[in-house]
């Protein structure tokens, strides 16, 4: 890949469309019509060709339009030091509070005007005709689209998000109304959207309005675990938290007080945590508990596979990749009964759904599940079986090149 930071475009060679070509029938009887033969995926969050960014989403979903054949550009809008602190000033003396964190900044109206403003240019620049946004934050709020059309695939929604979002409360309501107004005036002006989620396709239509033939629910597909068919040990009641760089939102704090009740009723519990170094502070010095910071991919996938139950109480994330590279590990996944969880786990039949965030309520969870080792590995074989026959990047990338 070439790139050209001072223009923020990743560029990729042309293929054959012979794939392309290829995939306009999935049956001889049944014809599709490509949406497109090329075009630029954007995403705030990194280069949309680099696997660290949005948790590889982008780069996959490239790499797998491009094994049809199509011609995928990047695009990664973002702001400078003086930009940023102009948007922030503004937003404060119009009386939209002072930010609290990144993404209180990027659902700014005066952030996403600059960031849509910036995918165009980038976009007719490479006379590329049509771009799919990977979130919400660079989408188009009512300007002029210069005959570029626009595209979203997304895992969430605003009025999904809001509902349990750690700083919801902390937002003033002119804050809220605005991060309401710019969501809605955005999804409605799309070619097309595409979500990750069913779940997050009924809020688009119910709450937004938006036609239900402009959104299809279309899945994911998995990170770079590679799935597990050794031998395991359900008996060994050890636990996997992976918080990465966000303990709090991942629902830490709320594991480490289960854990602690949990481990007085069974001190052979293990719980072992994959964090940053800001994540160690939470922890302390604690019985039974273990902590790792940033691993290369080779090890984390041996912790997976070495757990028993993977507890990720997840306050507001909208999917979770971390329960798909789970499951395809054949270790059972637990977390709150909220947002794609549900939806990933077939209402429990693949993993345990907490129906409360309290610290009670995830150690009985914890205990009850642990105290089954034959459930457990039952449960582990079923849910790797449905990751690995649901979730694919060909296959999500079949449903949004071809209508």
């Amino acid at each position: 890949m070439n790139s050209d930071p001072n223009t923020n475009i990743a560029w990729r060679p042309a293929r054959s469309t012979k794939a392309l070509q290829a995939g306009m029938c999935e049956k001889a009887d049944s014809p599709r019509r490509a949406r497109f033969d090329r075009l630029a995926i954007s995403c705030v969050f990194g280069d949309p060709r680099d696997s660290r960014s949005w948790s590889g989403a982008p780069a996959n979903l490239s790499n797998a339009l491009e094994r049809l054949g199509l011609v995928v550009e990047g695009i990664h809008p973002r702001l400078g030091r003086l930009a940023k602190v102009g948007i922030a000033a503004t937003n404060m003396v119009a009386g939209y509070g002072r930010p609290l964190d990144g993404e209180h900044f990027l659902r700014s109206l005066g952030s996403r005007r600059r960031l849509a403003d910036q995918v165009t240019d980038l976009a007719l620049r490479l006379s590329v005709r049509h771009v799919l946004h990977t979130g919400t934050f660079d989408l188009p709020t009512g300007a002029s689209t210069c005959g570029v059309a626009h595209y979203l695939y997304c895992d969430h929604s605003w009025a999904l998000a809001r509902t349990h979002h750690i700083l919801s409360r902390r937002f003033n309501k002119k804050a809220m109304a605005s991060f309401e107004s710019a969501e809605r005036e955005s999804v409605c002006g799309l070619e097309h959207i595409f979500t990750i989620g069913s779940y997050v396709r009924d809020n688009l239509i119910a709450h937004y309005g938006v036609p239900a033939d402009r959104v299809t629910a279309v899945g994911s597909g998995m990170g770079a675990i590679e799935p597990y068919f050794g031998p395991k040990d359900y008996s060994r009641p050890a636990l996997l938290f992976v918080a990465k760089h966000l303990f709090q939102a991942k629902g830490g704090e709320l594991l480490l007080k289960a854990f602690e009740l949990a481990h007085r009723r069974r001190n052979d519990l293990t719980l072992t945590i994959v964090g940053d170094e800001r994540s160690r502070s939470f922890i302390g010095s604690r019985p039974g508990i273990s902590f790792h910071g940033h691993l290369p991919w080779i090890d984390l996938q041996e912790l997976y596979r070495a757990a028993t139950v993977l507890v990720q109480p997840m306050l507001n994330d909208p999917w979770g990749q971390v329960y798909l590279e789970a499951m395809s590990s054949r270790t059972p996944v637990m977390g709150l009964n909220r947002n794609g969880l549900p939806e990933l786990v077939d209402g429990g039949r693949h993993g345990f759904l907490v129906d409360r965030p309290e610290p009670a309520a995830l150690a009985e969870a914890i205990l009850s599940a642990v105290s089954e080792p034959e459930r457990l590995e039952r449960m582990a074989m079923m849910a790797q079986r449905h990751v690995l026959d649901t979730y694919s990047w060909d296959r999500v990338a079949q449903r949004i090149a071809f209508a």
